[in-house]
């Protein structure tokens, strides 16, 4: 068993975690008792607790009111564009030396909170799309990730309004990627940055790009036969070939197609002899690449699965409210996000075990969640916990 010669404790880590929020947005005190110090500290134990603003209020003792705590944000917080660009600034710090040294492969990715309020001032600020959870209406957010060494670093993120054009969102998130100083290999899309726009702009910016392609016209089962994008998906075999994609107003673009046949996993023994594993068939639209084979194609889009995993961490550290106020909503899903950078900066600059070459990072060392809770203790350590409720009646003995 290796030998570790150093500790970390849980006020070490929201010391550093506040100091960094604090550096890159820059809020100041709203008053006496909502310094920033403070405000960070219940936002921390709400975001680790998945709690609101007024949960933490309630649980803490020393904590200010409800009502003043919501009141700081809402006068403190600068404007929707001010507060991105800030807390993009705050996702790139901390970014590790080597992750900059070579090209790498940065992944899009658009993550949709359900929404079934009204929009606080104009129904653009609302993105809406297909039904998901009994609603049509959401809160979006465009993220790009680069996955170095087996971690996951966020580089950007941005607000997504109904009316936003795709190639805009791309470009956008493009440029905080080159700002943090990280070059760029090859762009992996979600299947939703599929249109003729985007594929003009990654094609006019020199920006070699792997997505996967929806599936449109004729299917196979229609009485003429397939057509479009379905055609492919009757090929007996992987392959190559070249597509126009157009749109209604004529614009086109033409890219690659990997067709990658595969069978999915089977089962084990002599079952998997008498009945082999499901057969698929992925497409996938590229451009800028000379890939090898098409089942290089299929494992290097699989990268982009990290993603979800993101998400799903994205989700463990988000605070929860019922504010109609953007600036409210985007503030706690990227104190989510650069928790999460904190959380994996901390692997790679402290955790991970030297060795000849690159580090050897083990995620399992400190999970998300137990760093979650030590920011819940120090905030309950710094602000106290409230162990006495007011009650009706007398407490029952036995009860």
């Amino acid at each position: 068993m290796r030998r570790c010669h150093y500790t970390i404790t849980a006020p070490q880590v929201q010391q550093l975690a506040v100091a960094h929020l604090q550096r890159s947005l820059r809020l100041p005190d709203h008053g006496p008792k909502t310094q920033a110090p403070v405000l960070f500290a219940i936002l921390c134990w709400a975001a680790a607790r998945l709690a609101s603003l007024a949960a933490a209020c309630a649980a803490l003792r020393r904590a200010p009111s409800d009502q003043a705590v919501r009141d700081a944000p809402q006068a403190t917080l600068p404007d929707f564009a001010e507060l991105q660009r800030r807390r993009n600034h705050a996702l790139q710090g901390g970014l590790p030396r080597p992750l900059r040294r070579r090209k790498q492969r940065v992944a899009l990715d658009l993550v949709l909170h359900p929404y079934y309020g009204q929009p606080l001032e104009s129904p653009e600020e609302l993105y809406k799309g297909k039904e998901k959870a009994g609603t049509r209406t959401f809160h979006a957010y465009a993220t790009a990730y680069v996955i170095f060494k087996g971690i996951r670093w966020t580089l950007a993120l941005r607000g997504v309004h109904h009316s936003d054009p795709w190639a805009d969102l791309v470009r956008d998130l493009l440029r905080q990627v080159r700002k943090a100083g990280v070059q760029l290999a090859l762009v992996l899309l979600d299947r939703g940055f599929y249109c003729v726009d985007v594929l003009r702009y990654l094609q006019a910016a020199r920006r070699p790009f792997l997505m996967p392609m929806i599936r449109r016209g004729r299917r196979p089962e229609h009485p003429e036969g397939p057509s479009g994008t379905w055609a492919f998906t009757t090929w007996k075999r992987s392959g190559w070939a070249s597509y126009t994609l157009q749109e209604r107003g004529g614009r086109r673009a033409t890219v690659r197609v990997c067709v990658c046949r595969t069978r999915g996993r089977a089962r084990r023994g002599a079952a998997a002899r008498a009945k082999p594993g499901k057969l698929r068939v992925w497409l996938y639209a590229f451009w800028g690449l000379e890939p090898s084979s098409a089942q290089w194609v299929r494992e290097t889009y699989r990268l982009r699965f990290g993603i979800e995993s993101s998400y799903r961490q994205l989700n463990q550290g988000r605070a929860r409210t019922s504010s109609r106020d953007p600036r409210l909503r985007l503030l706690y899903v990227g104190l989510a996000l650069v928790l999460r950078n904190v959380y994996v900066r901390l692997h790679w600059e402290v955790l991970a075990y030297p060795r000849r070459g690159y580090r050897v990072v083990d995620l399992n060392q400190l999970p998300l969640t137990g760093l979650l809770r030590w920011l819940a203790e120090v905030a309950e350590q710094l602000l106290g916990v409230r162990s006495a409720r007011p009650a009706a009646r007398p407490m029952l003995d036995g009860l």
